[in-house]
């Protein structure tokens, strides 16, 4: 995946971006783009990007104590477009824990980071993971364990040989006189197939649909959604007598007269009606 580590302006950012910018990158170019000229239509929406991969508060720069609390080194602080609604001070999310996992984040972690964050997990395993946690993490790599004696885990042309010729990286979990191996692929990105495209883009704009029939916010659409054509209005039901006739008809063929009954009792059998 190619690293991004700058943006030329603000209103370049947008979700696939912001995870690999730095405080210092995303301050630089808000402040450049604020000095030449007002995005303020475009704050809200680019703030709600900020927040996938950074914490970001608002604060009063005159109050003392929000000053020492966020102008410390620790966050990077630039001024809302409207200066009336004071500064904003932002912190990127740092992944320390496994709970720090999130199905936005996951596709950006590296597999060395995960295998770390998995050893750090009370040295437990795979099995000690929550099945919520292992959701998240398989969605964006490829998992698969085994454990077996110490002594064997290294043995040539075993597991763990081939595991790590088909690009895989392991971790190893001692368990007395066993061994835990995880092994860590990063999943392929897949692009997804719709039956309709999405109604939003990347970066929170609505697309223009191309389906007018599905489109809510389509003014060629009847203001009836009932409408239908004028032939639909034609009562095209059968009246009463053809109704009748359909009936007697399905009921006629399914059911065999008495004769015809009697003539199928007596099938091949010939009567002497002058024998008694």
């Amino acid at each position: 995946m190619k690293q991004v580590t700058a943006i030329e302006s603000i209103l370049d950012l947008n979700t696939s971006n912001v995870w690999n910018l730095t405080e210092q990158d995303i301050k630089k170019a808000w402040d450049a783009e604020k000095e030449e000229g007002s995005f303020a239509s475009s704050e809200d929406k680019l703030l709600n990007i900020i927040r996938l991969s950074f914490d970001v508060v608002h604060y009063n720069p005159a109050d003392p104590r929000e000053q020492s609390k966020y102008e410390n080194g620790e966050w990077e602080t630039f001024m809302h477009c409207n200066e009336k609604k004071g500064w904003v001070a932002i912190r990127k999310k740092y992944i320390t824990r496994l709970s720090d996992l999130s199905y936005e984040n996951i596709r950006y972690v590296s597999v060395s980071t995960l295998l770390e964050l998995i050893d750090r997990n009370f040295g437990g395993g795979w099995d000690s993971i929550a099945l919520s946690m292992k959701d998240i993490i398989l969605s964006a790599f490829d998992i698969s364990t085994t454990t077996l004696p110490a002594s064997r885990i290294h043995a040539p042309g075993g597991t763990l040989e081939r595991k790590l010729a088909q690009g895989f990286e392991v971790l190893e979990i001692a368990k007395g006189t066993w061994v835990e191996a995880i092994f860590a692929k990063k999943k392929e990105p897949i692009t997804k197939i719709r039956a309709t495209e999405d109604k939003y883009d990347e970066e929170g704009n609505l697309r223009k649909s191309t389906n007018k029939f599905f489109d809510e916010d389509d003014e060629d659409l009847p203001e009836d959604p009932e409408q239908t054509n004028d032939d639909d209005d034609l009562d095209n039901s059968p009246d009463e007598d053809q109704m009748d006739e359909m009936y007697y008809s399905n009921f006629s063929e399914g059911v065999k007269s008495r004769d015809d009954q009697d003539d199928d009792e007596y099938a091949g059998l010939s009567i002497d009606e002058g024998e008694e």
